[in-house]
């Protein structure tokens, strides 16, 4: 018997301004019992160092991701005719304590894996992708990492506190989650608190990519050169942080930097991870109080349709 896949609901069937936004249209349910995919929302954002309001991310990018449409036409990618996919609504947490919300994000995502999906989440702030990945390392063991930022987020405290969005990936390193040897990080730039704020990653083996070694070229060789460095058989995330594109293409995040990635350069890294063993992807940071337009939120939801097209196992048209 043929399995029966959701589809989005199309801009023929209700109009796209109509009905309910959830992610891409799809159908919703309670947990991720059945799903090959899982699209979660994590509101967080009280791990912010500068402006707040990414805790309403996951809300508009959903209203956004009506717009986008079931197959990538320079991919041929075909997610929906490949995996179960839902949106399994947004992870309950406590707006007054980080480190509860960080047990709860925690929780939530163990849930998810013992049904066998795969998360596909937006945030948020970015402190949410280290409870994820404590989630994740401890079903596939250390993973591999795409991470996408302006920022290297490997600060060892902030404001004393050892849990927050710019120290995640050296508790990840620490707590070794994340293997540094198969870990790239691409777009990190503007200024620092010290000359040397990007070496602590270098040290610890983590290829970095600053924003000034992606500009005016195409970051295709790029990600061939990171598929080779992970190889195909270890489970790997990605993090796209969408700060780590130039203010100009999304200007609603909390802490933008000039002289960022391009659009077409975050479809690039995210279309080059097809072929890596993906077990999870994030977008964070999008927070629309600063997103008057809408674009950046829109933009989010193209990219984690890439991020379905990149999984393994997705069709291609």
């Amino acid at each position: 018997m043929a399995r029966h896949l959701n589809q989005p609901l199309g801009g023929n069937e209700m109009p796209r301004f109509a009905g309910i936004a959830s992610m891409f249209r799809l159908p919703v349910q309670t947990s991720a019992e059945n799903l090959d995919v899982a699209l979660i929302g994590v509101p967080l954002d009280i791990g912010t160092s500068n402006r707040t309001g990414a805790r309403y991310g996951p809300r508009q990018i959903r209203n956004e991701s009506v717009l986008v449409r079931p197959y990538g036409m320079a991919t041929g990618a075909a997610p929906f005719d490949s995996f179960q996919v839902a949106d399994i609504g947004d992870v309950a947490l406590n707006p007054y304590n980080l480190l509860k919300s960080i047990d709860l994000i925690e929780a939530f995502y163990r849930d998810c894996l013992a049904h066998a999906a795969i998360p596909v989440s937006v945030g948020g702030d970015h402190t949410i992708t280290l409870p994820i990945l404590r989630a994740l390392a401890d079903t596939h063991g250390p993973l591999a990492m795409v991470h996408v930022d302006a920022h290297a987020d490997i600060n060892d405290l902030m404001f004393g506190e050892r849990i927050a969005h710019g120290t995640i990936f050296r508790r990840a390193i620490e707590e070794q989650l994340i293997d540094p040897a198969k870990m790239v990080q691409i777009g990190l730039r503007a200024t620092g608190y010290s000359a040397d704020d990007f070496d602590w990653s270098r040290k610890q083996g983590v290829r970095v990519v600053t924003a000034e070694d992606c500009w005016y070229r195409s970051l295709a060789p790029l990600m061939e050169e990171v598929r080779i460095m992970i190889g195909p058989d270890t489970p790997a995330y990605l993090s796209f942080d969408i700060d780590g594109l130039d203010p100009s293409v999304a200007p609603g995040t909390g802490t933008p930097e000039p002289g960022g990635l391009t659009g077409s350069q975050g479809l690039e890294i995210i279309r080059g991870c097809c072929g890596l063993k993906l077990v999870g992807c994030d977008l964070v940071e999008v927070s629309p109080p600063y997103d008057t337009s809408g674009n950046t939120a829109l933009l989010a939801a193209n990219l984690v349709f890439e991020m379905l097209g990149s999984l393994p196992g997705c069709k291609r048209r």
